[in-house]
């Protein structure tokens, strides 16, 4: 009996686990194939590096249950390679009173998530965790962590090939047809041929899902977020995280301060809409058109067009980003904020113009297509690699 072949397309954190999960679990030669010439090319080495502890999350939803399951898998992965994994802790920080109900039902939704060790505080309280933060409450989450996400994507590509798995760079897909129950590629003007195929391709999903002839009800929405850093001895004043609480009608997070794993201290990000799938920059608009035919696109622009010209300001002027900044830490001046690098989020968006807010999967036969896999899928990528393995249908012969 010839062994399974499984391929995945898209080397980032989710693809890469779901490639190691697949090649130590079953008896599968696994190939994954990546269009960039290396891995965490975008999503996964373009976020913050924060791992999260589940505190937004409703309780029961696939983001809920995942993240939780891959806080645990990634601290004990990053612990097992000696990759680098710090416990920063997060505030969460109510600046005004008229805040003080969302930080409460943020609470509660932690609690329901089984976030261990939270606690509520008042203005004094929070200081002591952080004492050059203001503000008149907050929630703390002292099990929040940061981690270097390109080193655990490169780990887990290393895996992958000590499993007897390979990793296939600049191999851009380019055709996938089904014929007598397999699935055929074609990816750098090479033919490939799998039992299996998993689609891990973030920004680039609803270009898979059209070749597959399953372009399903939701598309991919680019969301520009960019980073300022903070300078020299002004990250001095920043410990761990701090964030606002967020407004629940987005899935984004707010402007916040995250230190990293270098000691840098970001600011950010924002969420502008991209006019690329890639559109790391503000000229980059290579993609208007096809973003521009998904009637949610249009929709959820309408529903959402104030706050999306707030952001674009944001984007522009450096002065909001440090007002965002002070709101928190009011020792920031705009002399400590530096231009830092930036990402593109991949946000599904439904037919009506919804956002997408869970992690969304879809099985067709022997494909399966991760169609949203937002925040906090770097912090969940071993979870969802776990759980995607379990619906991987069984080759039968």
């Amino acid at each position: 009996m010839t062994r399974e072949r499984i391929g995945v397309v898209g080397a980032g954190l989710v693809g890469l686990a779901v490639a190691r999960e697949l090649a130590r679990t079953r008896d599968a030669e696994v190939t994954v194939l990546e269009k960039e010439n290396r891995v965490a090319a975008h999503q996964s080495g373009h976020n913050s590096g924060v791992v999260h502890a589940g505190l937004y999350y409703p309780p029961g939803s696939l983001k809920a249950t995942l993240c939780r399951e891959g806080v645990a898998m990634l601290r004990e992965y990053c612990r097992a390679h000696g990759l680098p994994y710090e416990e920063v802790g997060k505030l969460v920080v109510a600046s005004t009173r008229s805040e003080l109900a969302g930080l409460r039902r943020l609470a509660e939704r932690a609690r329901a998530n089984g976030v261990p060790e939270l606690a509520e505080l008042d203005a004094l309280g929070l200081r002591e965790i952080e004492p050059n933060a203001v503000g008149v409450a907050a929630v703390h989450s002292p099990r929040t962590a940061i981690c270097d996400f390109p080193a655990v994507a490169r780990r887990l590509a290393q895996d992958v090939a000590e499993l007897g798995g390979s990793v296939r760079l600049a191999h851009p897909v380019r055709a996938v047809r089904e014929r007598a129950g397999r699935v055929e590629l074609i990816a750098a003007r090479r033919r490939f041929a799998f039992d299996r195929l998993v689609v891990c391709a973030g920004l680039s999903s609803d270009a898979l899902a059209a070749m597959t002839g399953r372009p399903g009800e939701v598309r991919i929405v680019p969301f520009r977020g960019e980073y300022y850093a903070l300078r020299g001895g002004s990250r001095d004043l920043v410990k761990g995280m701090i964030y606002p609480v967020p407004d629940p009608r987005y899935p984004f997070l707010g402007v916040h301060l995250t230190r990293h794993i270098d000691g840098e201290v970001l600011v950010g990000p924002n969420a502008v809409l991209a006019l690329a799938y890639e559109g790391y920059r503000r000229r980059d608009v290579r993609d208007v058109l096809d973003i521009a035919r998904w009637p949610g696109a249009w929709r959820m622009a309408r529903r959402h067009w104030r706050t999306g010209l707030k952001e674009v300001y944001g984007s522009l002027a450096k002065g909001a980003f440090v007002r965002a900044a002070q709101r928190y830490v009011p020792a920031l001046t705009a002399a400590d904020l530096e231009r830092s690098h930036g990402g593109v989020r991949a946000q599904a968006v439904a037919r009506d113009g919804s956002l997408v807010d869970d992690f969304a999967l879809d099985v067709h036969g022997p494909i399966v297509l991760v169609r949203n896999a937002p925040s906090p899928g770097a912090t969940s990528s071993l979870a969802i690699a776990r759980h995607i393995a379990g619906i991987v249908p069984a080759l039968t012969r």
